[in-house]
């Protein structure tokens, strides 16, 4: 069993007190890590605002560069950590690793890149003769909250265009799948980050994270997670940049002229890649009246194909959910929509924290499954008359993340793109599809509008500062 520690400021620390880890597929103890104390904390806090020599860009390009490297040549360890404390299956937890590759090296590249502004004060007629130039400021300290269902891209996320910006961070993980991020923490420090731009820290809410939070010395917060838990940080943040990416209820939309075949691909890699534990998975699967039986029938027939079980089993695609409490809320969810009419086509069995994947067929709106995010794979199926119906439904509830529309109608692509309240609308393509330099959030109860995404991160851990010459 892995003990692992807490890192402050490149600096292991242990104590008497240990967070444990177990593996949601066998429940057998995985590891362990570090808790700290509020005194430690404050130790962290001060050490990030110490002053340094700061990385310049070229330093900050090789440490990202030579972490992606790092994470390339351990992809195939890093994949079966994460499978032994989250319980994704290996086909899952190989492609978050490339995924985490992909922001080290995006990362990199934005490193160097220089947006500074240059504006010719003689443009307006009171103008003087002057020159106005930006440059950009990292933030003095970010906080990182990160959540269970991607234990290494979501700090990847998080910590490549922090270093990208020059900004110091501390990192508080989630407690359910910790170990995977002290090990990027490791690997950064291996890659030659200095131990004041870097902390891992692992504690108790109310000693630990709710101070973190509030204190006054951090600048930013930026967490991914649920939409309750995202609005109590809002709360106690105070008045400070917050990042808040939170929850969805993604529709994939299929009209009467889709492509089925396409569309029941995108229906089962939509509603069941990473057990479904993804913000911006398929939750809702709005199909036009016309061609919902057809495209069940096709739906049905492919999802049969994605086997579930042991996660480290090479065969298995679908592995489990997070632990056994949430697999039983999501039993539940499927109970409530068959006691409201819905017909179970597939699944719906439980075994521990496995929920075997799930179809169900005329669907209520007003079901749990058709209000809620239920974050497990799940695919429930409600007709819709037309696109403007679909559209309606879609921004009817509280989320606004992702969407996906199937349709070889350009109009019809056009006018869901536009009439969708959401920050991303993918044509032909899962709700979630995005590259890890794109641009990502969501509106009203997904997130307060600021964007994730390698590029608008480190706008975000940064501040513009203009100065004026004579010139």
């Amino acid at each position: 069993m892995l003990s692992l520690p807490s890192y402050i400021a490149g600096k292991a620390v242990t104590s008497d007190s240990w967070i444990e880890v177990t593996n949601p597929w066998n429940n057998e103890k995985v590891g362990r890590v570090a808790s700290i104390n509020r005194d430690a904390l404050e130790t962290a806090i001060q050490a990030h605002l110490a002053s340094a020599t700061p990385l310049t860009r070229y330093e900050r390009s090789r440490i990202l560069n030579k972490t992606r490297d790092l994470l390339d040549a351990r992809r195939e360890e890093l994949a079966q950590l994460i499978t032994a404390e989250a319980g994704l299956c290996l086909r899952e937890t190989r492609y978050e690793v490339g995924r985490a590759c992909d922001v080290f090296a995006f990362a990199a590249m934005e490193a160097l890149h220089d947006d500074g502004q240059t504006f010719s004060c003689d443009i307006s007629p009171t103008g003087k003769a002057r020159k106005i130039f930006t440059l950009r400021e990292p933030l003095s300290l970010i906080a990182a909250i990160t959540p269970f269902n991607h234990p290494l891209n979501q700090v990847a996320h998080k910590l490549a265009p922090a270093i990208a910006a020059g900004a110091p961070l501390i990192l508080k993980p989630s407690e359910k799948t910790p170990l995977t991020a002290v090990r990027l923490t490791e690997l950064l420090y291996e890659a030659g980050l200095p131990g004041h731009m870097l902390s891992c820290i692992h504690g108790d809410l109310d000693e630990i994270t709710r101070p973190l939070i509030r204190d006054e010395r951090v600048s930013l917060v930026t967490f991914t997670g649920s939409a309750k838990v995202g609005k109590e940080i809002a709360h106690t943040a105070g008045y400070k940049k917050t990042c808040l990416e939170l929850g969805g209820h993604s529709p994939l939309i299929v009209l009467e002229d889709a492509d089925l075949d396409l569309a029941a691909k995108l229906a089962c890699e939509g509603s069941f890649r990473n057990s479904g534990q993804r913000c911006t998975a398929v939750r809702r699967i709005l199909v036009q009246e016309s061609v919902v039986e057809e495209f069940t029938r096709r739906f049905h027939a492919l999802a049969k194909s994605y086997v579930c079980g042991d996660p480290t089993d090479e065969a298995t695609m679908v592995g489990t959910v997070i632990d056994e409490a949430a697999a039983i809320s999501l039993e539940k969810a499927v109970q409530d929509a068959v006691n409201r009419g819905a017909s179970l086509l597939l699944g719906g069995k439980r075994h521990g924290a496995l929920l075997e994947p799930t179809i169900l067929a005329d669907v209520s709106r007003e079901s749990t499954l058709g209000t809620c995010e239920c974050f497990g794979p799940i695919a429930p199926i409600f007709r819709v008359r037309d696109l403007d119906d679909a559209i309606a439904y879609t921004n009817a509830t509280p989320y606004g993340l992702s969407s996906g529309v199937v349709t070889t109608n350009l109009e019809s692509a056009i006018k869901a793109v536009k009439g969708i309240k959401a920050g991303t609308v993918n044509v032909n393509e899962i709700p979630g599809y995005r590259l890890e330099l794109s641009p990502f959030g969501g509106v009203k109860d997904s997130g307060l509008g600021i964007k994730e995404g390698v590029i608008e991160a480190i706008k975000f851990m940064t501040t513009v500062k203009t100065f004026s010459l004579p010139w």
